[in-house]
């Protein structure tokens, strides 16, 4: 049993983007189901699906994003922040550009999980979840 399901999260995405793999199947929580929609927001990934088991937990199948000439990702890295060992958070005024805003942060505040810009629109603030670039 892993302790941290979002660095689980993170690094299934990751070894799918190095193995050049269309789909990933991860298991699902809320908090995935979140980061989920603001990848696709964002146009990280493809597309992605919420399938119901047996175990009532659930999969999230995801479709990676792939540059169609160079076939490189889309995702260049995904950096987990805050940890269960060592939380990380930051004021709505103090939340970091990622990549000098050609990145995103996702923020997981009091109004739910969101990215950087958004939280800062909002004027909250909240545990830096990861970077996506």
């Amino acid at each position: 049993m892993f302790t941290d399901p979002i660095a689980d999260y993170l690094t299934r995405i990751r070894n799918a983007n190095l193995a050049s793999h269309r789909i990933v199947e991860i298991p699902s929580s809320k908090m995935k189901k979140d980061i989920t929609k603001i990848l696709f927001d964002q146009g990280y990934i493809l597309s992605y699906k919420f399938e119901e088991t047996t175990n009532k937990q659930g999969v999230i199948k995801i479709a990676l994003k792939y540059d169609k000439l160079t076939k490189e990702p889309v995702i260049k890295k995904l950096q987990r922040i805050s940890t269960p060992g060592l939380r990380k958070y930051s004021s709505s005024d103090t939340i970091p550009r990622t990549l000098n805003g050609l990145g995103i942060s996702i923020v997981s505040t009091s109004k739910g999980v969101m990215t950087g810009k958004q939280a800062t629109k909002e004027n909250v603030g909240g545990e830096l979840i990861c970077y996506v670039y």
